[in-house]
C-alpha cells in the first residue's frame, strides 16, 4: 500500500506540496513541478514565497503564521481561490485544499497542499461576466 499511496502522491497531476511551520517546501509533486516550472530539487527547501506573487506574501505570512501557531484554520473543508506565480513569472489563478500535519503528539509540523490550476476557467468566467455585463447596460440603455 505505501508503494501504491506513493505514486498517487508523486504521479498526480495537481500539485501537491508539503511546507513547514516556517513555510519551508518540504515537498513538491511532479504535479507541482508541471504547474510552476521549478523542479523538486529547485523548490525544497526554498520558502513558499517561490509560488506567491509578491503583492500577496504580507498578507500570506499573517495567516500562515496565525495558523501554524493555533493548529487550526478556518479553510480545512473549503477550497481555497488564490493566485499563484510561476518560475517565468506568470501568474496563475489557483484553488486549494489544505491539510494541517501533525506529530504524535499533536504539534503542528506544517501544512500539506493540493492545488489546481484554474486559469482557463477563471478567464472564460471574468469573459462570460463581463459580456453579461455588457448586454444588461445594453438593455437598460433608454429607447
Amino acid at each position: 500500500m505505501d508503494r501504491l499511496l506513493e505514486q498517487l502522491v508523486e504521479q498526480a497531476p495537481d500539485a501537491m506540496l508539503v511546507a513547514d511551520t516556517k513555510g519551508i517546501i518540504r515537498f513538491w509533486n511532479s504535479g507541482a513541478e508541471q504547474m510552476f516550472g521549478h523542479t523538486a530539487a529547485e523548490a525544497v527547501g526554498q520558502s513558499l514565497d517561490l509560488i506567491i506573487p509578491e503583492n500577496l506574501r504580507s498578507r500570506h505570512w499573517e495567516g500562515y503564521g496565525r495558523v501554524m501557531a493555533s493548529g487550526e484554520t478556518k479553510y480545512q473543508t473549503g477550497l481555497l481561490s488564490s493566485p499563484g506565480i510561476r518560475k517565468d513569472g506568470i501568474r496563475v489563478s489557483l484553488e486549494f485544499s489544505m491539510v494541517l500535519l501533525h506529530d504524535e503528539n499533536g504539534v503542528m509540523q506544517g501544512c500539506a497542499s493540493v492545488m489546481r490550476d484554474v486559469t482557463e476557467r477563471w478567464k472564460k468566467e471574468k469573459e462570460l461576466k463581463e459580456r453579461l455585463s455588457a448586454c444588461e447596460t445594453k438593455l437598460a440603455r433608454p429607447k
